[in-house]
């Protein structure tokens, strides 16, 4: 995805508007401005419309034509007074029963029209066409064949429902862009005005310094912290990619390998608790269970897909030969001094999970992390007001500006959510399913698995999830899977298409920044990130992965977890403590898929398996060195 353009004159009018929206969604989560939810749903797109127009050229090409930049100003001017109109509107509509007029129809085939329109230029045309054919269903099925086939509804009808009701545009995902999102897209800005980034990087460094492939394991835990608020694996990798990609290669890692590790850790930045790219937040609201929940269920596959990542970069390093590097004294403050300056981040991020953990929400959690964020770093860093005064406004801004895409994806994704409630289809593409499958939950599962990687394909997290969640999570609910698992599933899968070919788009922006074939550096990603294939299955299948187990079904998860992903690191990269045969990453392979299972039969001969193989291995190493001493002497 592009990075929005600023093709206005005066881009200080564009930021005074972004500002102003900004400090408006904060005075309306906090309380002090009291609005109902329909109004803040049609202010907060109203506003999203304005700024991408304004930001985002139709195509790059026209950035800087006076016919674009005049195009973008009536469709401002039209989103504007559509928006108005309904916000005047939709009292009478609701008390009347949804009696609509003809200018009710007018305001909603313009907010329509320019919902695809910001879903194109703001999160890509994939997403556009998809919302695009939803949206035609309705007109074209009473001719489509099978189970397919409706009644059909009006063109007045559908306009109607999409826009004067909580159930389409206006629904659901735009109520959690307007609330959730948007505090903490400021949040994150906040953060990265002040230096966290900077913060976390020295962390990281200081805690794999001296370890073998110290960059990439760095690397790694960096772009965890970062990628878990950014929203989009791609955009975390142009973020972190551009500092970490560059040391991997000094270190010993082929372009392509270091691209890879960058793009499979962004990724999973966006399954990491509390934040999850923003898609936690939805998944509460959608499922109807508190963010705790979430965030606690999501807490273990997160560690395994990093732990994942770090057995990777080690045996990747162990297998080309990278050897420890010395540590680097060059910076040889106290790890106090360190932990002192990044005191506001700490304190804000246990904030942040402590008050969500005791029953805030999560938004106004964020709100106090942020006031504590703002006082610990004006007594800690002594920043003069003028400064930090002007640091919050330049957060209220950026937060603003980074929500704008993901509010045109929550749009676009509120009108395949009407069309499948309005019409049904969902419930139709839940039979087609399951009729695939022959009612096989495994063949079921792998229909998913399909359909979320190609959906997911493209897309940044949260539309990626909007779209899974909406069109593919119910099919699974239907075969039996719990309604959360269901859609943890589905989630993973939209997230780990950004480094599944043949769009790995996360991985192919690690490729350009490597200077790499951005292919093999797909498809390198790809291998890497093999367990978290495998994962979703196990957790459909084993509660203790998503701690929804008992006690000891939990700790057997965390323990066969662990070994499992490491075995399927071994078959990957093809060495355990020296490079191993083809049969051996094939046994690894199945050792790892045994311990992922979570049946203590098939753990217990994962565990010998693995067992094995290590004996094998180090019995081999040791006769290669009595071998290589004995010919030296």
């Amino acid at each position: 995805m592009s990075q929005p353009a600023r093709h206005f004159r005066k881009p200080s009018i564009l930021t005074a508007v972004a500002f102003l929206f900004g400090a408006y969604q904060l005075l309306v989560v906090s309380g002090f401005v009291s609005i109902s939810t329909m109004e803040l749903r049609l202010t907060h797109l109203m506003f999203a419309l304005t700024i991408l127009f304004a930001r985002q050229p139709a195509a790059t090409r026209l950035a800087h034509s006076r016919i674009a930049r005049g195009i973008d100003m009536v469709l401002i001017g039209a989103g504007i007074l559509a928006s108005l109109w309904l916000l005047s509107r939709w009292k009478a509509i609701a008390f009347s029963g949804g009696m609509t007029t003809a200018n009710d129809y007018y305001a909603g085939i313009v907010i329509v029209v320019l919902v695809f329109e910001a879903a194109r230029r703001g999160v890509g045309t994939v997403l556009a066409v998809i919302a695009g054919l939803f949206f035609a269903y309705p007109f074209f099925s009473p001719y489509l064949p099978g189970i397919l086939q409706g009644r059909g509804y009006g063109f007045e009808r559908v306009v109607a429902f999409l826009t004067t009701d909580t159930q389409g545009i206006y629904g659901i995902p735009v109520g959690v862009a307007a609330t959730y999102i948007v505090t903490f897209t400021i949040f994150g800005a906040l953060l990265s005005r002040l230096g966290a980034g900077e913060f976390f990087f020295e962390i990281a460094s200081r805690l794999t310094r001296g370890l073998r492939a110290a960059s990439a394991k760095s690397a790694v835990l960096f772009s965890a912290l970062i990628g878990m608020v950014s929203g989009s694996a791609a955009g975390n990798v142009a973020v972190t990619g551009t500092l970490t990609i560059p040391l991997m290669k000094r270190e010993g890692y082929q372009p392509h390998q270091a691209a890879a590790i960058e793009a499979v850790a962004s990724t999973g930045g966006q399954i990491m608790p509390p934040v999850m790219g923003a898609a936690a937040f939805i998944m509460a609201e959608v499922v109807g269970v508190s963010y705790p929940q979430v965030m606690a269920a999501g807490l273990l596959p997160a560690i395994l897909f990093f732990a994942t990542v770090l057995f990777v970069v080690h045996l990747r390093a162990v297998k080309s030969g990278i050897t420890a590097a010395p540590a680097d004294q060059t910076d040889d403050r106290p790890m106090a001094k360190v932990l002192w300056n990044g005191l506001p981040f700490i304190l804000a991020f246990a904030l942040l999970i402590g008050l969500m953990l005791w029953g805030y929400s999560p938004f106004k959690a964020s709100l106090w992390a942020m006031v504590v964020l703002i006082a610990a770093t004006a007594l800690t860093r002594r920043m003069g007001g003028a400064d930090l005064l002007r640091q919050i406004a330049g957060a209220i801004v950026d937060g603003a500006n980074g929500v704008v895409t993901i509010s045109a994806a929550c749009a676009a994704a509120g009108i395949i959510a009407g069309i499948l409630g309005m019409t049904g289809l969902g419930s139709k593409i839940a039979v087609l399913i399951d009729m695939g499958a022959g009612g096989n939950q495994i063949i079921a599962l792998m229909l998913t698995m399909g359909a979320s990687i190609i959906l997911g394909m493209g897309l940044p997290t949260t539309a990626a999830y909007l779209i899974l969640a909406t069109v593919v999570a119910p099919a699974l609910v239907k075969m039996g899977i719990p309604l959360l698992t269901s859609h943890f599933f589905v989630f993973y899968f939209g997230c780990i298409s950004t480094i599944t070919p043949p769009v790995a788009l996360a991985a192919y922006v690690a490729g350009g920044i490597a200077g790499a074939d951005i292919n093999r550096s797909g498809w390198t990603a790809a291998a890497y990130a093999a367990p978290s294939f495998i994962l979703p299955f196990a957790f459909c299948f084993g509660p203790g992965l998503l701690l929804q187990g008992t006690l000891p079904e939990n700790l057997m998860a965390v323990i066969t977890g662990m070994l499992g992903v490491g075995a399927i690191a071994v078959a990957v990269i093809g060495v355990i403590q020296d490079r191993i045969s083809p049969v051996a990453r094939g046994a690894a392979a199945l050792a790892g898929v045994l311990l992922l299972l979570q049946h203590p039969l098939s753990a217990g001969l994962g565990l010998c398996l693995l067992a094995a193989l290590w004996a094998v291995s180090h019995f081999q190493l040791r006769k290669k060195r009595d071998l290589f001493r004995r010919n030296e002497t």
